[in-house]
């Protein structure tokens, strides 16, 4: 057994870890490995075919979504945010636009405001879950929220923020945005098993989300019925390495539009990191990251261009991924 086959095993070991791993090398496969469950009432396994939610994730979903968008002229960076809410959401000022948005400089007060803190497992929404299908039926949990700061003045992670950007890419294409993503995403991307699915009809393949390592509470009361711009998308360890390749490839919206994205436009000392465009990046070096982390979902994906090192984890409990993932930066050197 490799050194980091026996990392991980003896880190899933000693947290009880749910979930599946992952690690390549350019196209080789290092390592793929699945533990837990994924349904314990029935004591179903998870497999490396698993498909789990990635939580705020997404986030890089819906950035490539808008930048496809503009790309086409559909939009623009500079597109006011007012231009396309009309009268909905009076509260986002009138300088507010979609690079502010994307890039979580907008200033907008946010439903769910990370800097205020709070446990993972709390019951954030406001309105009941079921009642969150559609973009539009956000508004209600979206309106209220007085500005924070001017836009532009500094960066605060704001998840309504990408709820908004969800809203403005289907007003301004005509297309639902959980279609929009379908096909601005991951049809060039070749994702198979990447979708938004209903957490009250969920199939044989994905994997229920736990509150806690080892009892029976999901998360079904915690998150909208159906994810929206902030995150809420399922996916495979398979698909996600898929994802990469393909943004890298050009694949999904041009290598230009590509390096945008990924350069960086913050910095985020309180996380070690900087920020670009839908993506997180290395505090210092060449590392491009995506996180999720909402009750019952824990996920980081790690892409280093450099080191050609790819390496995913994907949890269905609220912290299991934080352990695995930290000893595979130890580990590969990421």
């Amino acid at each position: 057994m490799s050194r980091l086959d026996e990392g991980v095993e003896e880190t899933a070991a000693e947290t009880g870890f749910s979930g599946v791993v992952r690690v390549d090398v350019d196209d080789t496969v290092m390592l793929v490995k699945a533990f837990g469950l994924a349904h314990r009432g029935h004591r179903v396994a998870n497999t490396v075919d698993t498909q789990f939610g990635i939580a705020s994730g997404g986030k890089a979903f819906t950035a490539l979504a808008v930048v496809s968008l503009i790309e086409d002229g559909v939009l623009g960076m500079s597109t006011p945010a007012r231009s396309v809410l009309g009268d909905d959401l009076p509260l986002i000022g009138s300088e507010v636009t979609v690079e502010h948005l994307l890039t979580h400089r907008s200033g907008i007060g946010d439903y769910f405001d990370e800097d205020a803190g709070g446990d993972i497992n709390d019951y954030v929404l406001p309105v009941p879950v079921h009642e969150l299908v559609d973009t539009e039926q956000f508004l209600r949990v979206l309106d209220g929220y007085p500005t924070k700061f001017t836009p532009g003045e500094r960066f605060s992670y704001c998840n309504g923020g990408y709820v908004v950007l969800a809203l403005i890419a289907e007003r301004s294409s005509g297309i639902p945005y959980h279609q929009l993503v379908r096909q601005r995403v991951c049809e060039p991307a070749g994702l198979q098993d990447t979708d938004f699915l209903r957490s009250d009809e969920l199939g044989a393949r994905p994997a229920r989300g736990y509150l806690t390592v080892d009892g029976p509470r999901t998360n079904i009361f915690h998150l909208p019925v159906l994810g929206s711009g902030d995150g809420g998308i399922y996916s495979t360890a398979g698909d996600i390495h898929s994802l990469w390749a393909a943004l890298i490839g050009g694949r999904i919206v041009p290598a230009a539009r590509v390096a945008d994205m990924v350069g960086p436009r913050s910095d985020v000392p309180e996380e070690s990191a900087r920020y670009g465009i839908g993506f997180w990046l290395h505090e210092s070096g060449p590392a491009v990251i995506l996180v999720g982390g909402d009750a019952g979902v824990s996920f980081r994906t790690v892409h280093d261009p450099v080191a050609r090192i790819t390496h995913t984890v994907l949890s269905n409990t609220s912290d299991g991924a934080w352990p695995i993932t930290r000893r595979l930066d130890e580990l590969l050197g990421t």
